[in-house]
């Protein structure tokens, strides 16, 4: 019984000074990744297919945060969202993968 008391406290205390903290640092990150993407494309001397790539590996970082942070994904028991996921961004890429072979081909 002291043990359960014990790790209930540990892991609440734990919880407790780990949020704010990661959504601060999340937050700053994701205004830095706006701020850099607006300043790539207001630059305007770089090659377009440069700025098009970077811009899109941003949105994916962009992504990366606000689902682990912001969505809590990183956290347990999150592995039947983080599946729907995986199986949404699957679908949308064959639909994607379709219209492509629909228009070109």
């Amino acid at each position: 019984m002291a043990n359960q008391h014990s790790s209930s406290s540990a892991g609440d205390h734990r919880h407790r000074l780990e949020g704010p903290r990661n959504h601060y640092v999340s937050y700053i990150i994701s205004i830095v990744l706006t701020m850099l993407s607006f300043a790539v494309v207001l630059y305007g001397g770089l090659d377009r297919s440069f700025i098009i790539w970077f811009l899109v590996g941003l949105a994916l970082i962009q992504i990366v945060f606000q689902l682990a942070y912001w969505m809590h994904m990183k956290d347990r028991g999150h592995f039947i969202p983080i599946v729907g996921l995986c199986f949404g961004f699957f679908v949308a890429l064959t639909a994607l993968a379709a219209a492509v072979y629909w228009v070109w081909w």
